[in-house]
């Protein structure tokens, strides 16, 4: 059983992933829910030890042996690229591989609100795409980087582990460079990039101190920053930037994030009713001067209050978006109730 098989069934059955682990058949995720990519064996530690070998590139192979897990890309020509992390587990080998689209799907495409194409056009600033593993940041900010090239004339740097989707130039210069293969390090990379005069900055997520810190530095010196992090509301988001310094410093990193923030998208992805695909249900928190004011003051329980009076400038709440997908039939009302944060909110706007 060969791994590009098996990628080829899961790309063919439209599925999101593929899991591979000693002792059970190939999984692969379609539509949300892990179903067998082939029954043919189950599968064993030199089977695994087989498709590693296809996969990992001579020095992944050493990263693994030296850390137990390593993230990469892998392409297989005709059919596409994926992200792979492999890891030990039991004393065996398992993965994990992200089927990433070929094609690059636009804002309207995946059907996210206009306003982010707004927040694409920004010159300068903070921009966050929050959501739960799984919840297609990386999709979104591939949308977003895509706009850019295709409306302005600039400077785009991004910097992944692994690198997902290729971007081709437009109207843009795109630069990707990969954790592990072009730099050694988010923070490093950043720190590099700041003098390559860049307009735009896709950091793949901000994990660190150092990134973070020289993320908001970017963003209030003129640079569009665009990154995710792995919250589930805007607040958390926000705690989540701040929480990564010492005590000490939070007050003035709470100033500096009032200034630099231009919005925080949060996104969840929800089955669709007709069960053959998945709907988007997406938050949207732009940084005006109240919102500004609630993070300098610690005050984040009266975001959503903002994000509600905010609706004529583009904010949505995601009982707004939950809603709006409620009532076009493209995800159930239990569906939404289950992901609300406030159902008693959400049932007061299907009521009208």
């Amino acid at each position: 059983m060969h791994v590009n098989d098996l990628l080829k069934t899961a790309v063919e059955n439209g599925a999101s992933d593929l899991h591979i682990k000693v002792g059970t058949y190939p999984m692969m995720r379609v539509r949300g829910t892990l179903i067998p990519a082939s029954e043919e064996k189950r599968l064993d530690a030199e089977d695994l030890v087989a498709m590693a070998a296809t996969v990992l590139p001579a020095g992944h192979r050493e990263k693994f042996k030296d850390n137990h897990e390593v993230d990469l890309a892998y392409s297989v020509a005709g059919l596409g690229r994926f992200r792979c992390n492999c890891f030990q587990q039991r004393n065996t080998i398992g993965m994990i591989f992200r089927v990433i689209p070929m094609r690059i799907s636009s804002i309207d495409d995946l059907m996210l609100p206009k306003v982010l194409k707004k927040i694409a056009a920004e010159e300068r600033g903070l921009v966050v795409v929050t959501g739960t593993t799984g919840s297609g940041k990386s999709t979104t900010l591939a949308a977003m980087v895509d706009e850019i090239n295709s409306t302005r004339t600039s400077h785009i740097m991004t910097i992944e582990d692994p690198i997902e989707y290729l971007h081709r130039d437009n109207r843009s210069i795109i630069n990707q460079r990969e954790i592990g293969v072009d730099t050694n390090s988010f923070a490093q990379a950043l720190r590099s990039a700041l003098r390559q005069d860049p307009d735009v900055i896709l950091v793949g997520e901000m994990r660190d101190l150092e990134t973070v810190a020289t993320a908001l530095t970017a963003a209030e010196t003129g640079h569009l920053i665009l990154s995710t992090l792995h919250t589930s509301d805007v607040a958390q988001a926000i705690h989540r930037i701040v929480d990564v310094f010492p005590p000490a410093q939070q007050t003035q990193i709470r100033q500096q994030l009032s200034l630099s923030l231009n919005a925080i998208v949060v996104q969840q992805l929800i089955p669709a009713s007709t069960g053959d695909n998945r709907a988007v249900a997406v938050e949207v928190l732009l940084a005006n001067h109240a919102i500004r004011n609630h993070i300098r003051r610690d005050k984040m329980e009266n975001l959503i209050t903002e994000i509600t009076l905010g609706k004529r400038q583009g904010m949505i709440s995601i009982e707004d978006s939950l809603a709006t997908l409620v009532r076009k039939g493209v995800i159930t009302a239990e569906d939404a109730k289950m992901r609300s944060a406030r159902p008693d909110e959400l049932e007061s706007q299907l009521r009208t």
